[in-house]
């Protein structure tokens, strides 16, 4: 069922994602007065179609949702009628082709934007950013943070959620900067400006720059109940449901979860034997914690009282036209971050465990319905930018590579000869080949 749930939420996500992509590709060239043969949504056989008659835009659902194409009428793809020449691709002007190719990546940042002002005007409840225990010897603790410390902006921006302020700090922290200005209101309700020096701090690599910043969010002592269980995770696979008290694990006493979270995190690919009590019945399990990024993780988490959430939850909404240029500088953030992620990689200044190839997406796409509408939009958010900006790189096969090609064809006045382009669309495809089975190989790494 788990499997199932995943799956069927990896399809919903990547049929919307392509649908819009290539959608964007569709109207504009209709728009240009180009002829479309096809739009399909998937590849390989045809699971679906429908042509309203004979001559219009046949539209299909193929059976690998892994992508998806638009055909237009071009002579270099085969012989065209006379009727069709003046809608055909190839024979419109520079500018009409290269709208056409563009329009994709940017239809993927337009769906992003509408998704970032739907959760702004629907609201999302998160936490407030209180600061926990600042560990010694960390960027926060030089900076003087202390615990119960509440952020309230970052660099001047209002930041009312705790993923919103730390989000803020990792931004700026990949623009380059040596300094972060993060205002704080503290337990005796003074406002006081702290400078966070990042100078010297590993900012190309977003896990361990966390470490090294050193900002928690204050957690209280809670009783080691179980509420939410995630599919596809280790708990699931062991059996833990919600309302399970954590009794012992291998004989030790488990009395507040975050004794518990300490012996997940150090027990990576560690089978651990619990004493669980379920409806005033113990029961034996056995759980390990798969391995991220070298700590343990089980999917599960704690139950929190009803006063207790309300005291250290926030809710952030936007009434609609203020969400609109949030919603555009948010989509604008985060296509910055994913490009600068981006090269990191590729001179070797960040990890490329960064990457997620299918599976590590689907999994996030199943996690993420699990825990409601307003993430699983997010998360469709957060993937249409990297789309957006993944499909203008300047790689052959890629929108960004056609692009390449059109301007060559604008400064040397004639286009680019099919023989150079099919040699490098065959070395484009090498590439995201060889990256696409990279990906799979971290997420594997990840499953096992």
């Amino acid at each position: 069922m788990d499997l199932m749930h995943t799956l069927f939420y990896f399809v919903v996500a990547v049929g919307i994602l392509v649908a819009f992509h290539e959608f964007g590709h569709f109207w504009v060239a209709r728009k240009l007065g180009i002829k479309v043969l096809r739009f399909s949504v998937g590849f390989g056989r045809v699971l679906w179609s429908f042509q309203k008659k004979p001559g219009d835009t046949e539209y299909v659902l193929s059976v690998i949702p892994l992508g998806g194409y638009v055909k237009m009428v071009d002579e270099r793809e085969g012989p065209v009628s006379p009727e069709d020449l003046p809608y055909a691709f190839n024979r419109k002007p520079l500018a009409s082709r290269a709208a056409v190719v563009a329009a994709g990546p940017v239809f993927n940042w337009l769906l992003a934007v509408l998704l970032f002002w739907v959760v702004l005007v629907v609201g999302e409840i998160g936490i407030k950013p209180l600061l926990g225990t600042v560990k010694e010897s960390t960027l926060a603790a030089a900076a003087g943070f202390k615990e119960g410390d509440l952020i309230v902006s970052v660099n001047g921006e209002n930041t009312p959620t705790w993923t919103q302020a730390i989000g803020m700090i990792l931004s700026e922290a990949l623009d380059g900067g040596d300094t972060v200005t993060v205002k704080v209101k503290t337990q005796d309700d003074q406002e006081v400006v702290k400078t966070l020096d990042i100078g010297s701090a590993d900012t190309a690599n977003p896990e361990l720059f966390y470490k090294q910043l050193g900002l928690e969010p204050w957690t209280p002592k809670l009783k080691p109940v179980v509420d939410r269980v995630l599919p596809d995770s280790a708990a699931s696979a062991a059996g833990l449901k919600s309302g399970d008290l954590i009794v012992s694990t291998d004989q030790v006493p488990i009395t507040d979860w975050m004794q518990w979270v300490e012996i997940v995190k150090k027990n990576p690919d560690t089978p651990l034997h619990l004493v669980v009590e379920r409806d005033s019945v113990a029961l034996s399990l056995t759980i390990t914690p798969r391995r991220v990024d070298d700590e343990g993780k089980i999917g599960a988490s704690v139950y929190v009282p009803e006063a207790l959430k309300e005291a250290v939850s926030v809710e952030y909404s936007l009434p609609p036209l203020a969400a609109i240029p949030v919603a555009f500088e948010t989509t604008w953030r985060y296509s910055v971050v994913t490009l600068k992620m981006m090269g990191n990689m590729l001179i070797g200044r960040a990890s490329v465990e960064n990457l997620s190839g299918p599976v590590g997406i689907a999994q996030i796409a199943g996690q993420s319905a699990a825990m409601g509408l307003v993430p699983f939009m997010k998360f469709l958010a957060l993937v249409s930018v990297s789309l957006g900006v993944l499909n203008l790189l300047p790689i052959p096969v890629l929108d960004g590579g056609h692009l390449l090609f059109f301007a060559i064809e604008g400064i040397k006045g004639s286009p680019v000869s099919e023989k150079i382009q099919v040699f490098f669309q065959q070395i484009g495809i090498a590439v995201l080949m060889s990256l696409m089975a990279l990906a799979m190989v971290l997420d594997v790494q990840r499953l096992f």
